[in-house]
């Protein structure tokens, strides 16, 4: 499969140079978040933050995690 190629799910880039759509790992995403990995581990396991478990592990998209970040601003805020 070429590199290049794109598939388009939405507004989700997979194989692509997109920033918003890179795939990150949990320890990744914790870097991203500021957040300890096991509080992404969990977070994830409760369904409180958009991720997919790949076997044993926990992936994120940025792009996603952006949105739900923007998301928690928002109720908090109107709270």
């Amino acid at each position: 499969m070429d590199k290049q190629q794109q598939l388009d799910y939405g507004s989700i880039i997979i194989g692509g140079h997109d920033d918003a759509g890179e795939v990150m790992t949990s320890v990744e995403a914790a870097e991203y978040l500021k957040m300890h990995v096991k509080t992404i581990c969990r977070l994830a396991k409760e369904k409180k933050i958009p991720a997919k478990k790949v076997g044993s592990e926990w992936r994120f998209l940025r792009s996603v995690l952006d949105r739900w970040l923007a998301q928690e601003e928002v109720v908090k805020s109107e709270e």
